[in-house]
């Protein structure tokens, strides 16, 4: 229960921050719909384009421009809008960790010499920068993927669901399977970060105290200690390192591995619907794209 609501207070006083800058927030969900609600349309177009090359001396060329055009605004007019989400997010994201670090800076100057002397001053320099800066990476895909994959998986769902149900159906069923194998690697993973933070800000602090009293260190011939303090923290972020950036890396081939049997099964029953006449061959195609695009943002 502490843990949670000390998770609690963090996000809150993360949401305070980043509530300064609204105007950009809102900019930037605006666009991230428009970006998606242009990329969702494109395979429907796409798919009565291939309807129209289908048979033989069957091609209505005349028809197909008029949807060619349609296609290309889209597609301009999504990459611009992702082009401005982009520039609001980044500076909604960097505006936010400047009032953060400014504010930690503050605070800084006014703590109590005792809590210096007690804090290791490697470790407060690696939370007002390196942490900082991990949770500006965090903030900027936060504000970058999750509002535009809840809107992408809304919309190909009703968009599948209207093409074919059944097949929308083994799209739902199959899809999450990528959510639970994530988060079965996702909760191992953490504690190894979590290490390899604590071990980084350990040899910061050991590497900056060296450093800075050198003169000391000589004078008492501490060299030899030092060193081996070091190598003992060297190798425990070594170790933990590895670890994290090696499981963590099994995410994305993973997934990408269950969203393909998704693409195949898709493929498999689409192909079957398409020889029976229960859809077209375009609606096929835009079916395909949308499956592909549905498992993106559970990736």
């Amino acid at each position: 229960m502490k843990r949670d609501s000390a998770k609690s207070a963090v996000l809150s006083r993360a949401l305070t921050y980043v509530g300064r800058y609204k105007a950009y927030l809102w900019v930037s969900l605006f666009l991230s719909a428009v970006s998606v609600a242009a990329t969702l349309y494109i395979p429907i177009l796409t798919g009565q384009v291939i309807d129209l090359l289908i048979g033989q001396g069957a091609v209505k060329f005349s028809a197909m421009v008029p949807l060619l055009v349609r296609i290309g605004i889209l597609i301009a007019l999504g990459a611009a809008a992702q082009f401005f989400t982009g520039t609001c997010n980044n500076r909604l994201t960097y505006c936010t960790v400047r009032d953060i670090r400014n504010d930690a800076f503050r605070h800084l100057q006014r703590l109590p010499i005792s809590y210096l002397d007690s804090h290791a001053s490697g470790d407060v320099v690696s939370r007002v920068i390196t942490d900082v800066d991990q949770f500006a990476d965090g903030l900027l895909m936060g504000f970058t993927q999750l509002f535009t994959g809840v809107v992408t998986i809304l919309g190909t769902l009703f968009f599948m669901l209207r093409i074919h149900w059944v097949i929308a159906l083994v799209v739902v069923v199959l899809t999450p399977l990528s959510l639970f194998v994530a988060n079965f690697i996702a909760r191992r993973t953490f504690s190894m970060f979590k290490k390899q933070s604590e071990a980084r800000a350990e040899q910061t602090a050991l590497v900056d105290e060296m450093v800075g009293n050198e003169k000391v260190v000589q004078a008492f011939t501490h060299e030899a200690a030092a060193q081996e303090t070091f190598d003992e923290i060297n190798e425990r972020l070594r170790a933990s390192s590895l670890k994290a950036i090696f499981y963590s890396s099994i995410t994305n081939p993973s997934t990408r591995f269950i969203n393909s049997v998704v693409y195949a099964g898709v493929g498999l029953t689409g192909a079957l619907a398409a020889v029976s006449g229960a859809m077209t061959v375009g609606g096929l195609s835009a079916f395909l794209s949308y499956a592909n695009q549905y498992t993106k943002p559970f990736n």
